[in-house]
C-alpha cells in the first residue's frame, strides 16, 4: 500500500464492536472516528497501541519465521502511530517513542526502534548537493536513487560547460520536487529492527534496516532482487543509497551517495563523496572523493580525500593532501582505472597518476604521468621516479582485469546504473601508449642518447627504463591491434580478399578521434560531446533519456572500437586496412602472437618470484629448510600446479593455435 492509494474508497470506519475490542486491548485514540480499516480488519491484532491523527490499518493474517525458528503473528503491539498507513501483513511491536506520517506497505516488519517520522515536507535526500572533489565546491553533483556513475562524472568535471551542467542539475532538481513529501514510506516486505531514530527517510522495497543509530533525510532504494542492508551502528544524514548496497558496522556518512553492490563497513567514515558500484571500503575515511566503479580501500589508516578513482586498490596508509593552507582545501587530484597505491603513498594534490599505475612512497611535486599509462611512480630519497610501461607485464594487473568482472555483485533483476567496461585495452589506453611512444622518443632525443636519467615533469625516469618501456608499449600495440584483425575475421574466408577487404571497413560512424574514461566507461569524445550537447539543448528531456542513450553509447562500444582500430591502423602497420594482402595478414598473426607469448612469459616469470625462497620466509617456523619448504607447499602449492601459472601457459598454447590456425586459413586451397 502506498500514498497512490485512495484511503476513502477502500477503507471504512471502525464499528463500536471494534473500538470497544481495541480499548479492552489497551489501545487508545485521540479520536476514534480518524480510525478507518479494511474489511477483514481484525481489532485483536492490536494491543497497547495509540493512534492519533488520520490512521488507516490493513488486514493481519500472515506470520513471520525469524532466525532460530520464533514464530510472530503480523498486527501491532506496544507502539504510538500518528498519521500513518499500515498494509496488510505488517508487524509491527516496541516502538519506543512513536511512528508519524509514514505509509507502511504490505509484509514491512517493524520492531523494537525509537522513533520512525516524516518532519515537514522533505525529498528524502534526493537533490543533496555532495561537494565532490573540491570541499569548498565549484563541482556539487545533486544525489538521486538512479544516479550513475557517468551523470555524475559530467556533472561534475563538465564545468567547461555550463549549460550542461544547468541541464542536468535542472533534472535532478525536477526529479526532487516529484519526490517531495510530507509522508515518508516503509516499502513492501521492508524491515526495521532493533534501531534509533529514522527521520525523513524512505526505505524502499525489501530494504533491510537493522540496528541503526540514527538516520536522516536520506532514501534507501528498494529492489527485491537485490535488497539493500544497512546493518549496526550506521548513522548517515543526507544519503541515497542504491540496491544492493550494504552498509554496516558503525559507518558514518553525511552527504553521500552509496552505489550498487557498494560495501561500506567497519567504521568506514565519508562526507560529500559518491560511491559507484561495487566498490569495497572497510576501517579509513573518505572526504569529497568521487570512487568509480571497483575503488577498494581496506584500512584504518587509509585517507581517500578530493580525487577521483576508478578500479583502485588502495594500501594501507594510502594518503593525499588538499590543502596548502593558502586558499583552503581547493586541490584535487586524479588517480585513473586500474591503479595501485602501495602502503604509506602519498600525493600531494594537485596531481594526476596515468591508467593501470602503481604509487609506492610520498610524492610531493604535482607528478602527472597520465601521459604514460601502465607504469610505476616510486619515490627514492624524495625524488620521484617514473618507470614507464613497466605495469603491462605485472601479474597483479592481469588478475585484476580477469577478477573485476567476476567480482560485479549486480543481481540479476536488478537494473544496472553503472555503465562498466573492463577492459584493459582499449583505444582509450592504446592512443596513449601510441603517444607515449613519441613522448618518450622526444625526451630522449632532446636530451641525448648517452643520457643516464632523463627529467620529465617533476619525476626522473632512467635510460634503461625509458628504452624498455617503449618496447612495453610497442608488445601491448601489437597484441591491441592484431587481436582485434583476427577477432575481426573469425568467420570471414582469408581466401576472398574482397571479402576481407568488406569485413574490415568500418560498420559504425562513431569512434573516430579521442576517447575518453567516462567513470568506468570507455567511449568516443564524439559521442560523449553529442550527448553533453543533446542534454544542454533539451533534446534529452528526463534523466532516464540521458541514462538510457549512455547505456547505448556503451552498448555500441565494440563497433566503435573497430573503427578507431580502422582509423589508427596505418599508424600502427603503415598500410590501411584496405589495402592489405594475405602477406600482411601473416605477418599481422607473427607479430601478435609473438607480442602475447613474450607477454605472457613475462607475467609467468613474475608469478614465479611468488613461489621464490624470499617468499618462504615466515613459513616453517619451527623446523628446518625443508620443513620451510613443505610448510610451503601445503599452503600455497607449487607453482606449476598454481591456478594462475596454468592459465598462462593454457593462454599461451590457445593464443598459438589460434594463430597457427588464422596463417593456415590464409593458405588454404
Amino acid at each position: 500500500m502506498t500514498t497512490s492509494d485512495k484511503p476513502d474508497k477502500k477503507f471504512r470506519s471502525l464499528t463500536k464492536e471494534e473500538i470497544s475490542i481495541l480499548e479492552r486491548r489497551g489501545c487508545t485514540a485521540a479520536d476514534w472516528t480518524e480510525i478507518n480499516v479494511k474489511d477483514g480488519f481484525s481489532p485483536e491484532c492490536c494491543r497497547n497501541v495509540r493512534f492519533s491523527g488520520k490512521i488507516f490499518l490493513g488486514t493481519f493474517s500472515k506470520t513471520f519465521t525469524r532466525t532460530g525458528g520464533i514464530v510472530l503473528s503480523s498486527g501491532i503491539s506496544d507502539a504510538t502511530l500518528h498519521n500513518c498507513t499500515v498494509g496488510n501483513d505488517v508487524y509491527i511491536h516496541g516502538i519506543g517513542n512513536y511512528i508519524a506520517n509514514y505509509d507502511i506497505a504490505d509484509g514491512a516488519f517493524i520492531e523494537n526502534t525509537d522513533c520512525i517520522c516524516t518532519d515537514g515536507l522533505t525529498s528524502f535526500g534526493i537533490g543533496t548537493d555532495v561537494s565532490v572533489l573540491n570541499e569548498t565546491g565549484g563541482r556539487e553533483v545533486p544525489i538521486y536513487e538512479n544516479l550513475s556513475a557517468q551523470l555524475a562524472y559530467l556533472t561534475a568535471l563538465y564545468r567547461h560547460n555550463p549549460r550542461l551542467t544547468s541541464a542536468l542539475r535542472k533534472l535532478i532538481a525536477d526529479h526532487a520536487r516529484a519526490k517531495a513529501s510530507d509522508r515518508g514510506r516503509i516499502g513492501i516486505n521492508a524491515s526495521v529492527i532493533n534501531s534509533g531514530t529514522i527521520r525523513n527517510v524512505e526505505i524502499g522495497d525489501y530494504a533491510r534496516v537493522e540496528g541503526v543509530t540514527r538516520l536522516n533525510n536520506g532514501t534507501i532504494a528498494g529492489c527485491e532482487a537485490d535488497p539493500v542492508v544497512v546493518g549496526a551502528n550506521v548513522m548517515a544524514e543526507n544519503f541515497v543509497l542504491a540496491p544492493g548496497a550494504h552498509v554496516e558496522d558503525s559507518v558514518v556518512l553525511v552527504n553521500t551517495f552509496v552505489g550498487q553492490a557498494c560495501h561500506l563497513s567497519h567504521l568506514f567514515s565519508a562526507h560529500d563523496s559518491l560511491f559507484f558500484a561495487n566498490c569495497v571500503c572497510e576501517n579509513g575515511e573518505a572526504a569529497a572523493i568521487f570512487a568509480g566503479p571497483y575503488t577498494v580501500t581496506m584500512h584504518k589508516s587509509s585517507l581517500l580525500i578530493a580525487g577521483m578513482f576508478s578500479f583502485l586498490n588502495a594500501g594501507s596508509g594510502s594518503n593525499q593532501s588538499n590543502h596548502m593552507y593558502k586558499l583552503g582545501p581547493i586541490h584535487q587530484g586524479m588517480v585513473e582505472r586500474g591503479s595501485k597505491t602501495t602502503s604509506d603513498s602519498y600525493i600531494l594534490w594537485p596531481a594526476r597518476i596515468g591508467a593501470f599505475s602503481l604509487v609506492m612512497g610520498r610524492h610531493v611535486n604535482h607528478p602527472d604521468t597520465s601521459a604514460l599509462p601502465f607504469s610505476y611512480l616510486i619515490e627514492n630519497r624524495g625524488r620521484s621516479f617514473l618507470v614507464p610501461g613497466v605495469n603491462i607485464k605485472s601479474v597483479g594487473t592481469i588478475r585484476d582485469a580477469q577478477k573485476w568482472p567476476k567480482r560485479d555483485r549486480r543481481k540479476p533483476g536488478s537494473p544496472r546504473l553503472d555503465a562498466i567496461n573492463f577492459n584493459l585495452l582499449s583505444p582509450y589506453t592504446i592512443s596513449k601508449m601510441l603517444d607515449g611512444i613519441k613522448l618518450l622518443d622526444t625526451i630522449e632525443q632532446t636530451t641525448g642518447l648517452t643520457a643516464d636519467q632523463y627529467a620529465y615533469h617533476s619525476m626522473t625516469i632512467d635510460a634503461r627504463a625509458l628504452r624498455k618501456g617503449r618496447d612495453y608499449y610497442r608488445m601491448a600495440i601489437d597484441k591491441f591491434f592484431g587481436n582485434s584483425i583476427i577477432h575481426r575475421l573469425r568467420e570471414t574466408d582469408l581466401r576472398d580478399a574482397d571479402a576481407v577487404a568488406s569485413r574490415l571497413q568500418p560498420t559504425a560512424y562513431a569512434g573516430r578521434g579521442e576517447w575518453l574514461d567516462i567513470a568506468g566507461m570507455i567511449a568516443p569524445q564524439t559521442e560523449i560531446d553529442r550527448l553533453c550537447a543533446d542534454i544542454a539543448d533539451g533534446k534529452i528531456a528526463s534523466l532516464a533519456e540521458a541514462e538510457k542513450r549512455i547505456h547505448e553509447i556503451a552498448d555500441d562500444y565494440y563497433d566503435m572500437e573497430w573503427t578507431w582500430v580502422a582509423d589508427n591502423f596505418k599508424q600502427w602497420f603503415g598500410k590501411e586496412c584496405s589495402e592489405l594482402t594475405a602477406e600482411d595478414l601473416a605477418e599481422i598473426a607473427d607479430h601478435w602472437q609473438q607480442s602475447v607469448v613474450r607477454l605472457d612469459n613475462m607475467l609467468y616469470d613474475d608469478a614465479r618470484k611468488e613461489f621464490s625462497l624470499i617468499s618462504r620466509i615466515g613459513f616453517g617456523a619451527d623446523g628446518t629448510n625443508e620443513t620451510q619448504a613443505a610448510d610451503f607447499e601445503q599452503v600455497r602449492g607449487d607453482f606449476e600446479n598454481d591456478p594462475f601459472a596454468r592459465m598462462v601457459l593454457d593462454h599461451i598454447a590457445k593464443k598459438s593455435a589460434l594463430a597457427d590456425n588464422f596463417r593456415r586459413r590464409l593458405k588454404a586451397e
